[in-house]
């Protein structure tokens, strides 16, 4: 398993993208998804609403559990992946590429967010 380096990490495995005009991606890690299984529901922000660092926003569900989704920056959600509700499989097959989940115009970051490096020694993975 591969963390791309670009990314940073939280300690509830979501991975965020640096921020391009103000606007970042978050999704969950591989490692999250292979913890969960397959995932059968997606439940995301919805666009417009405004997510805070470190609380929950969301949920996914698969044939193992229900595992909450946190969101590791505070911002308005600009953009939902309606793909991944539609498909939810694309979080197991290509958690960062095509099941990214959600986009927000970033106001503010956790300060604990980790590099790709200590996320692999933080997950083992």
């Amino acid at each position: 398993m591969s963390n791309p380096k670009e990314l940073r990490y939280s300690k509830e495995h979501e991975w965020l993208s640096a921020a391009a005009d103000g606007v970042s991606t978050i999704g969950i890690t591989e490692h999250a998804a292979n913890a969960l299984g397959d995932v059968v529901f997606v439940e995301l922000p919805e666009v417009g609403a405004t997510v805070t660092a470190g609380e929950t926003c969301g949920e996914l569900e698969s044939t193992k559990s229900v595992s909450e989704l946190y969101s590791p920056v505070t911002g308005e959600v600009v953009e939902a992946n309606e793909d991944v509700v539609n498909d939810p499989s694309l979080v197991n097959s290509a958690p960062f590429e095509g099941g990214w989940l959600f986009k927000v115009r970033v106001s503010e970051e956790q300060q604990d967010l980790m590099s790709a490096d200590e996320y692999t020694e933080f997950s083992g993975s």
